[in-house]
């Protein structure tokens, strides 16, 4: 019931005060998003964590002016992998055997027929379908803040392009998929801050089927 109180609570902040987020909570989240489940475990992404004011400027300016980029404490960018290769594959299977103390038969398999799909097919779907295992950390990661009585202002609206120039993220083979402001609330500039939280019914989102 907790964690659903603070579901309940959280928003997508419109306006932050600039108040600094303490580092313990910030490493708390990061950590719910490092544990976000990922198809085949790969993690396909990474998490960059803006601070530095003059680089958040260079990023509001090319997300449509949003004021929470630079008034926020943290600024999270998760950027997913260009493509999946065979060092990035092999990288997670070998990490696993070596923290397992082991190999096992059926996972080096798995890793086989990872290793004869991922690399051969196209780059921009390989990259949608590693943004989609960053947007599964990133829902994460705003619950996790939710739990942390942080505010997070999920952000879509930025060019990618221009994010991955100012990071230079396509050096890393990266690029950029969301963006998540952390800070808290400044409730007297943020006309969302008290309206009510509107989502579907039950019923009309969740069907049983027995």
């Amino acid at each position: 019931m907790e964690l659903l109180d603070k579901l309940k609570w959280r928003y997508a902040a419109k306006a932050m005060n600039g108040k600094k987020v303490p580092q313990e909570k910030v490493d708390r989240i990061l950590e719910a998003a490092r544990l976000a489940p990922t198809s085949s475990g790969l993690q396909p992404f990474e998490i960059f964590v803006v601070t530095n004011q003059e680089i958040k400027e260079k990023i509001k300016s090319v997300a449509w002016n949003q004021s929470v980029i630079t008034d926020c404490s943290h600024l999270l960018v998760f950027a997913a992998w260009d493509t999946y290769t065979e060092e990035r594959i092999n990288y997670m299977f070998d990490l696993t055997n070596e923290l397992r103390g082991f190999k096992n038969e059926g996972w080096e398999n798995y890793r086989q027929m990872l290793l004869s799909s991922y690399p051969q097919k196209d780059a921009e779907e390989n990259f949608n379908h590693a943004a989609k295992q960053a947007y599964i950390a990133f829902s994460q990661a705003i619950a996790a803040a939710a739990f942390e009585g942080v505010d997070a202002t999920p952000i879509e609206g930025f060019e990618p392009e221009k994010v991955d120039e100012i990071l230079g993220l396509r050096e890393k083979g990266l690029r950029s998929a969301v963006l998540l402001p952390l800070g808290y609330r400044q409730e007297d500039q943020d006309w969302l801050v008290n309206l009510v939280k509107v989502r579907k019914p039950t019923e009309d989102l969740v069907t049983v089927i027995d």
